[in-house]
């Protein structure tokens, strides 16, 4: 007999409903493998949080049913549930008694359910709703769920982070956790921590991607957690597992992946077996190294108030405000620092043509002038604007010297390094990069031209994180990682690179970065490193297809919300 508790009632719960809480119930076939890997007793205790309409508790019936009849054992394992709305428990149950299947749901806020580490088996299919959607006592709960653990969740966590540590809490020592999760696990920063708790606390981490899409209708890309050994941990290692869709799941090969530290992003899971293996190959032997074997990458100037503290050469002009009193920057933005170099020359075209290319800074105390300025600002409120009103005096913005190279860190295609032959400061709509004395002429001569390699740009999608639109954003300490050539190979490739460098210029200019990348690839990684056709093709496939994959979920409009 199938069993519903309902300490509250949580009303109707109609299918927009659903959809708005991140609810989509999941294939028969996915929920199959799963079940099957997670459960092995006849008498093995099974729970599904937010069990919706029971997809895993049937197909967990199922499964203990067979392993019945097959040991001929008297033993039965017990199915058990929590759903938050008493409409979907309900039908979930006459789904359940209708197959003759027995089974207890609990209608409940999962996160308010104390665990008890009794279970052998935790599956399911969380809810994922965006930090948008996941606001107030909702989110609350979850976070204090997930510190039970230890696991300390940031406000831009969805609800399916605090789901899988709060899940895990369930499991009986040497416990298994069968989840279907959204492939944010892999990428995202607030996943940190959960990545972390699932390698120290489980003896092996199995993850299931996929190329295809899961869900009918539903361009959220799933990866499978398969987590055996519940606090037997830890693990250095991924076992990773490959298919095309759900048909293919019997057939996908698993191979061992050692991410960089349990919190790093696993991004570089999602590579293809030969992509990954080549990207190994160039890192273990030193070919290639972190950008901050080069130097150090670091926030640039942060003034509160661009529209009033940048100005033109017009616009310093019209107020009297000589060159004494103003910092040469490269303006706001980076779509003037998408070549090779940033030189004097382009800076002086773009001051003529109107951006803004100087900083109000007056070193000291202020001219006439400038205290007429300074003046107009207070009577907009600029000097009330948090980071004005916490510095003295607010209109003097804190220095940071000119870099050696600059960083786009929002992007639609790649980074980009460019030299800053300019000898500008910059605000931090740009990282700045300061070389390391030893190597700052061969890097502002070579890196931003031996960075265009497909390794890099590879590497680049792995490192940062995609953001509104589509866009690609590295922050500071995410390009410490970037690898990059090694001073090395670049000396060593010196004058073909810079008898490239025309050519190069030319496929920025035009906006054909991967051109760019072909013509680098070939001399580096072909003619030095001696890389095959098809290894060389692995890496611009793997690129190309983490590219696509990021612009397509910044443009799709039907995302779980």
């Amino acid at each position: 007999m199938a069993h519903v508790s309902t300490p509250s009632v949580r009303g109707d719960d109609t299918a927009e409903q659903r959809k708005a809480r991140g609810a989509f119930f999941t294939p028969s076939a996915l929920c199959d493998y799963v079940v099957d890997w997670a459960i092995r007793s006849a008498d093995d205790l099974v729970l599904e949080p937010s069990c919706g309409e029971a997809a895993f508790l049937v197909s967990a019936a199922q499964r203990l049913a067979r392993l019945q009849a097959a040991s001929a054992s008297p033993a039965a394992g017990e199915l058990h549930g929590v759903e938050l709305h008493e409409d979907s428990a309900t039908h979930a149950l006459g789904v359940l008694r209708a197959a003759g299947h027995d089974a207890r749901v609990r209608v409940d806020d999962f996160f308010t359910v104390e665990p008890h580490p009794v279970y052998d088996a935790v599956v399911g299919n969380p809810p994922y709703v965006r930090y948008q959607g996941f606001s107030g006592d909702n989110r609350t709960r979850a976070r204090a769920a997930a510190m039970r653990a230890g696991v300390s969740l940031t406000g831009l966590a969805s609800s399916w982070a605090a789901f899988v540590v709060h899940s895990a809490l369930f499991l009986r020592p040497g416990g298994r956790l069968g989840l279907v999760l959204p492939a944010e696990l892999l990428t995202v920063n607030y996943a940190a921590e959960v990545r972390r708790f699932l390698m120290e606390r489980f003896r092996v981490v199995r993850l299931v991607l996929f190329t295809e899409r899961v869900f009918p209708g539903v361009l959220e890309e799933v990866v499978l957690l398969l987590a055996d050994g519940f606090d037997e941990g830890p693990t250095d290692h991924c076992e990773l597992y490959q298919a095309r869709n759900v048909a293919d799941l019997p057939q996908a090969v698993g191979r061992l992946w050692r991410p960089v530290a349990p919190e790093s992003k696993w991004t570089a899971s999602l590579l293809s077996t030969d992509a990954l293996a080549t990207v190994e190959r160039l890192t273990e032997h030193g070919q290639f190294g972190a950008l901050l074997e080069w130097g150090e990458t670091t926030l640039g100037m942060v003034t509160g108030n661009n529209r009033y503290f940048t100005m033109s050469p017009a616009d310093a002009e019209r107020h009297g405000i000589g060159e004494a009193e103003l910092l040469r920057i490269s303006p706001p933005g980076s779509r003037h620092l998408r070549k090779l170099t940033f030189s004097r020359a382009a800076w002086q075209r773009l001051g003529a043509a109107d951006s803004g290319t100087y900083l109000f800074r007056p070193p000291g105390a202020p001219t006439p002038e400038a205290k007429q300025y300074i003046a107009s600002g207070e009577a907009v409120d600029v000097h009330h604007a948090y980071k004005c009103r916490v510095r003295n005096p607010w209109w003097r913005v804190p220095l940071v010297p000119p870099a050696d190279l600059f960083l786009t860190y929002m992007n639609a295609d790649t980074p980009r390094l460019s030299t800053n032959r300019a000898r500008v400061h910059h605000l931090n709509s740009v990282h700045g990069v300061y070389l390391r004395p030893e190597l700052r002429t061969a890097g502002m001569d070579l890196l931003p031209i031996g960075s265009l390699n497909s390794m890099t740009l590879l590497s680049a999608e792995t490192v940062g994180r995609a953001y509104g639109g589509g866009m690609l954003k590295i922050e500071p300490k995410e390009a410490d990682l970037l690898p990059v050539p090694s001073s090395e190979l670049l000396l060593s490739a010196r004058s073909e690179l810079m008898r490239a460098k025309p050519h190069l210029s030319r496929a920025l200019a035009n906006g054909r970065v991967t051109d760019a990348a072909e013509i680098v690839d070939e001399v580096l990684l072909v003619r030095r490193l001696g890389l095959k056709a098809t290894e060389v093709a692995a890496l611009r496939e793997a690129h190309a297809e983490l590219n696509a994959r990021r612009v397509a979920r910044g443009a799709d409009p039907r995302r779980v919300r």
